[in-house]
């Protein structure tokens, strides 16, 4: 009896004491999309990507490593806590150039500013 409650209790209480370990190395990310004259971008899809391994808190199960969301009306979108590390922001909309950039980020919060150009002209050679 007493060999099951160390096999059940052991598992138990080495998750519990990553939690606040892998807790204190999120951060929370906020994205500003606006056009090149400061006007908010809405509607414009944001995606979030990062490197990832495997996960104490969750067992071993792998864990999310990206999210897709649209701005609001204001060109904001406001993303769940991710780890801290190198992470990857790409930024599609409607009549703009796509925009992409990894940041290393290892600050708590942070809110990353995305001015997003017009699309060139085209030039043919023929």
């Amino acid at each position: 009896m007493l060999f099951m409650r160390k096999l059940f209790l052991a598992p138990l209480l080495s998750a519990l004491l990553a939690i606040p370990v892998f807790a204190g190395d999120l951060t929370k990310i906020r994205v500003v999309v606006t056009t090149s004259a400061g006007k908010p971008v809405e509607r414009a899809g944001v995606r979030v990507a990062f490197q990832s391994g495997r996960s104490v808190v969750k067992l071993g199960k792998a864990i999310r490593t990206s999210w897709e969301m649209r701005t609001t009306q204001e060109g904001i979108a406001e993303m769940p806590e991710l780890p801290k590390g190198k992470i990857l922001i790409q930024v599609n909309a409607k009549n703009y150039q796509t925009y992409g950039e990894t940041f290393d980020i290892d600050e708590d919060a942070r809110t990353i500013e995305v001015k997003l150009n017009r699309p060139q002209e085209q030039y043919s050679a023929h």
